[in-house]
């Protein structure tokens, strides 16, 4: 028998929806928001008042994208936590009332645990997805870690950020250079062009498999300022080179701490996941260290990094299969540890 689930993500700033249906994706609507770009990052309250605007209209275009009605829906996942609360309180209001009126179940979600899954997802029949157990590092603007991946509902960190995250360290990074928001993509396009080894930025020495970006960026600051004081137009001048350096600097972190852990847990399927795995960077020097050390990588598409419903959805499916559902009186909450 086939199980389709709608799946709604609100954790932040894009406004998603999707359709499973046995893992298949069926649509995968996302709506942004703009809005926050003149600020040079989120504003929580807009964000929060642009979801109650866009839930509705991306919630009926997910639906009539999948060709499916809201009677055939035989469950609702919503993101749970962590993110904004604001923003986590439309989708899972939304959630809770559309399941209630419909008599299905709804299912809290773990917006980490979506971001490992999303590998799983079949947007075409013959996709392919990790052998358990692997090891997955999730970057992203909020979130650092690598994971330990025993099954779809078996998940357990190993080794995360004890300060700031990566994806945050690109886009302090980028707003120091006057780059705009979201600043890491626009340094991943610039890092393209420019010389990795341009600049030798501070690396931490942090014991284990925990990660810390906070003295890089204080690396990253102070550099420029001594530059700049010989040198006014040095940014300027070498704004590629400078990009590429920061970039390069923060995946030999990443990579380092992924070695350690297969080295550990002596496992070779490798998957990476967040928002910071669709930079281009990471991902070709991921590819290239897999081949070198004979490990089975495995890169989302990139449509699959950012927040999306999709992922959501998917764990929804497996929850579902173990008839694990979640109470209507449950509430989101900005800080949501795994399991």
């Amino acid at each position: 028998m086939s199980v389709t689930i709608l799946g709604i993500e609100s954790s932040c700033d894009d406004t998603s929806a999707a359709v499973i249906r046995d893992q298949l994706l069926l649509s995968n609507v996302i709506s942004s928001q703009d809005v926050h770009k003149q600020y040079g990052g989120v504003v929580p309250e807009l964000a929060s008042r642009a979801h109650q605007a866009n839930i509705i209209p991306v919630v009926d275009t997910a639906l009539r994208n999948a060709g499916v009605t809201i009677a055939e829906i035989d469950a609702i996942a919503y993101t749970r936590g962590p993110g904004l609360l604001g923003s986590l309180l439309v989708g899972a209001s939304f959630a809770k009332g559309a399941a209630l009126t419909l008599g299905v179940p709804i299912i809290s979600v773990n917006h980490l645990q979506g971001h490992v899954l999303s590998h799983f997802i079949k947007d075409e029949p013959n996709a392919i997805h990790p052998s358990f157990p692997f090891l997955c590092l999730l970057v992203s603007g909020g979130h650092t870690q690598i994971m330990l991946v025993r099954g779809p509902m078996d998940m357990e960190i190993v080794g995360q950020t004890i300060d700031d995250a990566a994806g945050e360290a690109f886009d302090k990074c980028a707003k120091v250079l006057g780059l705009p928001y979201p600043g890491g993509p626009v340094i991943d396009k610039l890092a393209a062009e420019g010389n990795p080894g341009f600049i030798k930025f501070a690396k931490p020495n942090i014991p284990d498999l925990d990660f810390s970006f906070s003295g890089l960026k204080t690396s990253f600051l102070y550099t420029l300022r001594d530059k700049l004081y010989t040198e006014p137009n040095f940014v300027n001048e070498h704004l590629p080179d400078i990009c590429a350096s920061l970039q390069q600097t923060i995946i030999e972190i990443l990579l380092s701490k992924v070695e350690q852990a297969v080295r550990k847990y002596r496992i070779k399927e490798i998957a990476i996941a967040g928002g910071v795995a669709a930079n281009s960077g990471l991902r070709n020097a991921l590819q290239l260290l897999g081949q070198k050390r004979g490990w089975k990588v495995y890169l989302p598409k990139k449509q699959f990094t950012t927040d999306n419903a999709a992922m959501i959805a998917i764990v929804g499916y497996y929850s579902y299969l173990e008839g694990k559902t979640s109470p209507l009186d449950e509430p989101p909450l900005a800080r949501l540890p795994l399991g």
